[in-house]
């Protein structure tokens, strides 16, 4: 029997915020264990807990992005289970009044655009993180670090209308990115930035009902994600195959060796006894602020790909490419204006990017290098085919390295583009003497063939004459010798 699975989503951001969701405590990555602490987060007695007004600021510019609609008045609750990690034993958090509900967030995936359903948006505090001696093997106890507890985290859940792994891995990518752009989340998943479980059923192909349910805790990694979708996917399927009942239950999924095993049968709802936090009024969010969040959000995007595209003239993959990062979309216009558009966005694509990749730097450091002033500068010289294709890489390489305008850099290279006639002209020559076949072919009426002739004066000047030059100059000797006849 065919099937399909039946996929939903529950992402946990950890918020870029200074300090704790409930308390003044830094939010520090990589602190001493132990060291960012205090009574609110570690529920000692008699210690009241406060709203972080900047996480809730966070979660509202998310929140609109996505087009959910943000209650007026939303709970805190007390989410009860036991874990080393939760040093309260239990985890504040929203339940049946969340901050936002419903919105969609767009995903392109194989050239389709669809928007994935969300069910909510809540805000709620991150637990500890323990050390188990399985894991790493250089420990013989488990030991529990509380700074990440306290930490604020927004929980975003999807509907269950996610079909396939890649899809999910598509998702978690489109997320990420909006995070960062909205400038809420670093996002980064080895940290535990951006924290996924999955919830996944499969179902006969065709039929509109649900089967039973398993969790996926804690993925870690995009591809972590993908694989471990796909290997319970797969191992349900077998269980129906043989005959057996899927069991609910949680699932942990072991990236490295590709290998699932069960945590726990799954709780249900009524199990974490929710009830309203009893230290923590009501969140009222009044118009004016939720409209003040709206106002202050950037241009999201997917509305900017498209504008890109539009505007500049190139394709859709480029637009999504360049408005991967917002800082990026803001170089890449910067570098366009006035030029030719798809110019812009091949070089950035093809050689920035490559650069910024092998050496490991951030934009700001190519920024710091290559103002788009600058690149906007030798992309004219392109366009004006001032720098031939070989040469116009040479220059672009050293810029990443040296200050200067590109006539400063081939000033102190000692080399200059070959354009005039008089230069050229004894090249062109030497290559139609020393390719009679070709040139006999052009002459009868092969043109294409004078393509192979230019590039072999670009060969014999090593790359450094003018293609346009070269072509003008070929046309011109062939044509003289086609009436002269030799």
């Amino acid at each position: 029997m065919a099937y399909e699975a039946v996929i939903g989503l529950e992402c946990h951001i950890q918020l870029r915020t200074r300090s704790k969701m409930f308390c003044d405590c830094p939010v520090e990555f990589g602190a001493a264990p132990n060291s960012n602490v205090c009574p609110v987060c570690l529920g000692l007695p008699g210690a009241l807990p406060k709203t972080n007004r900047a996480a809730i600021d966070a979660a509202l510019r998310l929140g609109l992005a996505l087009g959910c609609a943000v209650r007026a008045e939303s709970v805190f609750a007390r989410k009860n289970y036991f874990y080393p990690d939760m040093p309260k034993n239990y985890q504040i958090t929203q339940y049946d009044r969340p901050l936002c509900v419903g919105g969609a967030l767009p995903l392109s995936l194989d050239g389709v655009t669809r928007e994935i359903a969300l069910t909510r948006i809540h805000a709620e505090e991150d637990t500890g993180k323990s050390f188990h001696p399985e894991r790493h093997g250089d420990r013989r106890v488990s030991r529990v670090d509380f700074n990440r507890a306290g930490v604020p985290l927004l929980e975003l859940v999807t509907e269950p209308v996610l079909r396939e792994p890649a899809e999910c891995a598509a998702f978690l990518t489109a997320l990420r990115r909006l995070v960062r752009w909205l400038d809420i989340s670093d996002g980064d998943m080895e940290k535990g930035q951006l924290r996924c479980d999955a919830n996944v059923s499969i179902r006969p192909a065709g039929s509109s009902g649900f089967g039973v349910k398993t969790e996926l805790k804690n993925l870690n990694s995009i591809k972590g994600v993908e694989k471990g979708l796909t290997a319970e996917i797969a191992r349900q399927a077998g269980v129906l195959a043989a005959g057996g009942r899927i069991e609910q239950a949680t699932l942990l999924y072991d990236a490295d060796h590709d290998r699932l095993a069960v945590m726990r049968s799954k709780e249900y709802a009524h199990d974490y006894r929710y009830f309203p936090d009893p230290d923590l009024p009501a969140l009222e969010v009044d118009e004016a602020w939720r409209e003040s969040a709206r106002a202050a959000l950037p241009e999201l995007p997917w509305a900017r790909a498209a504008r890109v595209a539009e505007r500049y003239g190139v394709p859709a993959y480029d637009a999504a490419v360049l408005c991967d990062q917002r800082d990026l979309a803001d170089y890449y216009e910067e570098c366009a204006a006035g030029a030719d558009g798809k110019l812009a966005s091949n070089w950035l694509m093809t050689e920035m990017l490559r650069v910024l990749k092998e050496r490991g730097w951030p934009l700001a450091e190519w920024r710091g290098r290559v103002p788009a002033g600058r690149l906007r500068a030798f992309l004219a010289k392109v366009a004006a085919k001032e720098l031939p294709g070989p040469l116009a890489k040479q220059v672009f390489a050293w810029m990443v390295d040296e200050p200067g305008a590109v006539e400063e850099l081939l000033a102190r290279h000692g080399v200059r583009a070959q354009g005039s006639a008089d230069e050229l002209r004894p090249l062109v020559r030497q290559v139609i003497e020393e390719n009679p076949g070709p040139v006999t072919q052009y002459l009868g009426g092969r043109t294409a063939t004078l393509g192979f002739l230019v590039g072999q004066v670009m060969k014999k000047s090593g790359g450094q004459a003018v293609p346009q030059a070269v072509k003008e100059l070929l046309e011109a000797e062939l044509a003289g010798r086609a009436i002269s006849g030799s």
